[in-house]
């Protein structure tokens, strides 16, 4: 997969020039129902070539458009898929990401690439990631609550051999697989280690934390600008000494003990889902709360005008905005008008899509919850920063 964050957003910002297509689907990973995936892609073409025919857009003109996107439908493509799939496409740009979230089926022709449904990826309510430790082999995951995908990692060593390239690495490794919690298949949650004052293990300890430092400066290559939860999994020797050479500054304290090489991912899942649950929970709740304290301040607000208008300024602090829901119109930023259309006419765009980008690209936080999550169950609700 590919990782979602503020600069690709800002990629996908800057290219939303002209007409501008958005399509979301869920997609299938395994077995005959990944034949489901074209059946469905094919169908959200058909209307994604409507709503351009729509935009006026001549119907040769619109197949060309879309060449990039129909080009993908392969079986090949098809049998390697994550939960969801987001598709963009614009004259001269065209981009897609396989991703741990199972997207609603939509389409969106606009003046703006519609980037609403990849907020859980980006902001206070979704993404996480496990980092699985062993001798042998480094693993990162992104995650959500619905699953997990492995992050490819090119600059990160997978092994004490690869990294240090010294005569003892054999014996290390020997040494950790047989110390407490080394054998076990099972995954418990860890304590803390003491160590035992053994001179060797001291020695192998330090040996192991210079590999930990070059796993945790190929990490932030991968992980800068990333502000989501990073959990560890591993060895339960090996824990405490990684985060020794840690830096990132979101990992979570509480890790998953037990041999990594052992569990298949969605096992790992099910197992670390219970630990980043509730931070997930604490920021949401904390989110809410600030709400209702600085309501009737004039620091918040439901009101599309007023939220609009403040994210695109870089006003909004925290952002709910409800999932499955748009609420077509057009902003003129000179002016700072807003028009809201009942359904969607040409050249309008989702006016939640909107405060979302604005608010994650100024450094605000988003949440996109249910309908019935959202202060005062509007489509949108605000905290201002002033």
């Amino acid at each position: 997969m590919t990782l979602l964050s503020i600069d690709e957003i800002k990629a996908l910002v800057e290219q939303s020039k002209g007409l501008c297509v958005s399509v979301y689907m869920p997609t299938e990973k395994l077995g005959r129902e990944t034949r489901q995936n074209s059946i469905r892609f094919k169908n959200l073409m058909k209307e994604a070539e409507a709503q351009l025919d729509q935009a006026q857009l001549r119907h040769t003109t619109a197949l060309d458009f879309l060449r990039p996107a129909h080009e993908l439908d392969r079986d090949e493509f098809w049998q390697h898929q994550d939960d969801g799939l987001a598709l963009f496409i614009t004259d001269g740009f065209f981009r897609y990401y396989r991703l741990p979230l199972p997207f609603e089926e939509f389409v969106a022709v606009s003046d703006q690439f519609h980037l609403k449904p990849l907020m859980p990826l980006l902001s206070g309510d979704g993404l996480f990631y496990v980092l699985t430790l062993s001798q042998q082999q480094i693993q990162l995951f992104a995650c959500t609550q619905h699953g997990l995908s492995q992050v490819e990692l090119t600059d990160v060593p997978q092994s004490v051999d690869e990294a240090l390239q010294n005569d003892r690495a054999e014996d290390i490794q020997y040494r950790v697989n047989t110390s407490k919690g080394g054998t076990d298949n099972s995954f418990t949650r860890s304590g803390s280690y003491h160590g035992v004052g053994n001179p060797d293990m001291d020695r192998d300890k330090e040996f192991i934390l210079q590999f930990f430092h070059q796993v945790d400066r190929g990490l932030q290559t991968v992980l800068q600008g990333q502000n989501a939860p990073l959990v560890l999994a591993g060895v339960e020797y090996l824990l405490p000494i990684y985060r020794q050479a840690n830096t990132y500054p979101n990992l979570i304290e509480e890790g998953i003990t037990g041999n990594s090489e052992n569990l298949k991912p969605e096992e790992l899942h099910e197992q670390v889902w219970p630990i980043v649950e509730p931070h997930f929970q604490q920021s949401q709740d904390a989110a809410i709360e600030l709400y209702r304290e600085l309501a009737g301040t004039g620091q918040t607000s439901t009101e599309l005008q007023e939220a609009v208008t403040a994210a695109y300024y870089g006003r909004v602090d925290r952002l709910f905005v409800a999932n499955g829901q748009q609420q077509w119109g057009r902003f003129d930023t000179e002016t700072n008008q807003l028009e809201v259309h009942s359904d969607m006419k040409p050249g309008d765009e989702d006016l939640l899509n909107m405060a979302a980008i604005q608010t994650i690209l100024n450094g605000g936080t988003v949440y996109a919850v249910e309908p019935e999550q959202v202060p005062e169950s509007a489509p949108l609700a605000a905290v201002f920063r002033y």
